[in-house]
């Protein structure tokens, strides 16, 4: 792309991502979730704390038994992105405590529902006219929700072992034109007529409400079956540990701090200060996406990790923008100090960059929790680092120097006169 207008197209696809980042987007029945409906951590704006019990076990739990318990509640959160959660587990009196924070949508969010919901066996049968279980949730490898290619409808396919393919093969051979019922504990979530014998070793699951419904599923199959059923014995309302305007004044501050900046890059370096201005808007745009769409839960760490990576956005502009002020002053032609500039300082931003993204795949990979927070931002922030702060801004500034009346040398913070 290599047009006077690409500066343009560049610039309102920025302010198109950030309107989607802030206020979100639904297409038909598609929604991209924006900034406000983002999920924040305990500490930003409070939580859930409940404490469970087995129902109707008879006896004490195992310490295998609860720590299997903690390993599926902990991996039904995972899935749901809640990173910002605390398990832990009491094997003297056999009870698990469960903390996390309100969903973003929180005038709709039923703490009760969800506590309810993470206690819950998940036991997955399918059963023939008789009730005889044909197969369970172990005879499943992975679950996954998708629209269905016949109805475009939101289904829940299943991947089955060998045994369970060999079961739900025979079974579907013998149950030709009668009808299958798909349980969940004892909840029917699903009946089909079978039509043929099915092999292969896939199932499916219909008649789902919704994607997200159909997602939740999936992830509960995924996460396993508690070895015992579980109770709420109390369940407690957890205030935010910065007080409940804390949010406000973070997001007011970084909206000061923000126009600072631009108006420091945009006095000093000019037309590269405002590509710079708009590369930090595209690169925020992105991370704000990153975490609403999934519902990724953003904590205080998480923030810190967001900030370091808009510093290194605008650390690396500021870089760009020098080499490219000094090719000219060297007296090198508009076109060409561009690209010298930015062939110059890439090494320094790849190498900065790439150091932090090793450091926060490594907090990913190992960590959890609010280490999880920190790494995830600061891995969106070095990517979106790379897609604004270097690809968008040498598009945008080669397309603001074809422009005859902005190639005077102050526009771009020069001293001598840049030529063609």
């Amino acid at each position: 792309m290599n047009s006077k207008y690409t500066f343009f197209v560049v610039a309102l696809l920025t302010a198109g991502l950030l309107f989607m980042a802030v206020f979100g987007l639904q297409v038909g029945g598609a929604e991209i979730k924006g900034s406000n409906q983002m999920r924040f951590g305990i500490d930003i704006r409070g939580g859930v704390d409940a404490t469970f019990e087995p129902r109707d076990l008879g006896r004490a739990p195992t310490a295998d038994e609860l720590e299997a318990a903690r390993a599926i509640i902990e991996t039904r959160m995972d899935a749901a992105n809640i990173t910002d959660r605390d398990v832990t587990i009491d094997k003297t009196n056999g009870k698990i405590l469960v903390r996390f924070p309100w969903k973003s949508n929180e005038a709709d969010f039923d703490p009760q529902k969800a506590v309810s919901e993470l206690g819950e066996t998940a036991h997955l049968t399918f059963r023939d006219p008789e009730g005889n279980v044909i197969i369970e949730g172990s005879d499943v490898t992975r679950s996954y929700a998708m629209i269905s290619q016949t109805d475009q409808k939101p289904v829940v396919d299943l991947e089955l072992s060998a045994e369970g393919g060999k079961k739900f093969s025979e079974a579907t051979g013998r149950l030709v034109g009668q009808i299958i019922d798909i349980y969940m504990d004892d909840n029917l979530i699903s009946s089909a007529v079978v039509g043929m014998q099915i092999t292969g070793g896939k199932a499916s699951i219909t008649e789902m409400k919704s994607m997200e419904a159909a997602t939740l599923l999936a992830n509960r199959i995924n996460s396993g079956t508690l070895p015992f059923s579980l109770v709420v014995q109390n369940c407690n309302i957890i205030s935010p540990t910065l007080g409940s305007n804390a949010l406000g004044v973070m997001v007011l501050a970084g909206q000061v701090a923000f126009a600072l900046v631009c108006l420091f890059m945009l006095a000093y370096y000019r037309l590269p200060g405002l590509v710079a201005c708009i590369a930090l808007l595209l690169q925020v745009s992105g991370q704000l996406l990153a975490l609403s769409v999934p519902q990724f839960t953003l904590t205080l760490p998480g923030i810190a990790g967001l900030i370091l990576s808009i510093g290194m956005g605008v650390d690396a502009n500021v870089i760009i923008s020098e080499r490219i002020k000094e090719e000219i002053n060297a007296g090198k032609s508009l076109l060409a100090a561009i690209d010298a500039g930015f062939h110059k300082a890439f090494a320094s931003v790849f190498d900065g960059n790439i150091t932090v993204i090793i450091v926060a795949l490594i907090l990913i990979k190992f960590g959890s929790g609010a280490l999880l927070s920190f790494g995830y931002t600061l891995v969106t922030g070095v990517v979106m680092n790379f897609i604004a702060g270097v690809t968008a801004s040498r598009l945008m500034i080669r397309s603001l120097s074809m422009v005859e009346t902005l190639r005077r040398p102050q526009f771009f913070g020069a001293r001598r006169i840049a030529e063609s």
